[in-house]
């Protein structure tokens, strides 16, 4: 009977703590938010959220092949990413600099966490400076966490424009603001 009733109670805590969780989660409006890989193609907040997973893919790809062209194009010590076995923990390398492209970071599954938390240190320990140029500001704060407890240098929005444009002489800010509504999604 000790037993049930030390099952009870612990059952009982992590019920409570769950509650606690819930209770203090807000639950903001739908994200209004855009950004400037949004804005060229004309999608609107109310589009994307029709089908997140899609467009947060999607958008997350185009954003990887502009950053990688850009790099590509502008850096004679520009080379692809690295592989370790069947493991990819960067998009490409400049210099010392082992750059991860994300349009953002929104998943805060164990294996995704884990995976952040591994690829900074493997890229340290072959010499690399382990660096995240994610497009968007909205991302999941524990993934954040998970990326800097693993050794990433992070750049966000406008810190990640910046970083490219230091590296690269090239403005990639004005230059997507120069196209906004030039490749409409038309449905």
């Amino acid at each position: 009977m000790n037993n049930l009733s030390n099952l009870a109670n612990k059952l009982h805590l992590i019920l409570n703590q769950y509650q606690l969780s819930f209770t203090q989660k807000s639950y903001d409006a739908e994200n209004e938010d855009h950004d400037l890989l949004m804005d060229v193609f004309s999608l609107t907040p109310e589009m994307k959220r029709e089908n997140r997973q899609y467009w947060g893919r999607e958008l997350g790809m185009c954003w990887q092949l502009l950053v990688t062209e850009i790099f590509r194009h502008t850096r004679l010590d520009f080379g692809p990413g690295l592989k370790f076995n069947s493991d990819e923990p960067c998009d490409l390398i400049v210099g010392n600099y082992a750059l991860d492209t994300k349009y953002r970071i929104g998943s805060g599954d164990s294996g995704t966490l884990k995976k952040f938390k591994a690829y900074g240190p493997l890229l340290q320990m072959n010499g690399y400076t382990p660096v995240l140029l994610i497009l968007r500001t909205d991302n999941l704060p524990s993934a954040i966490t998970a990326c800097l407890n693993g050794g990433w240098s992070i750049y966000t929005g406008d810190a990640t424009l910046d970083f490219i444009r230091s590296l690269t002489n090239f403005d990639v800010a004005g230059y997507l603001a120069a196209l906004v509504g030039k490749h409409t999604v038309t449905r």
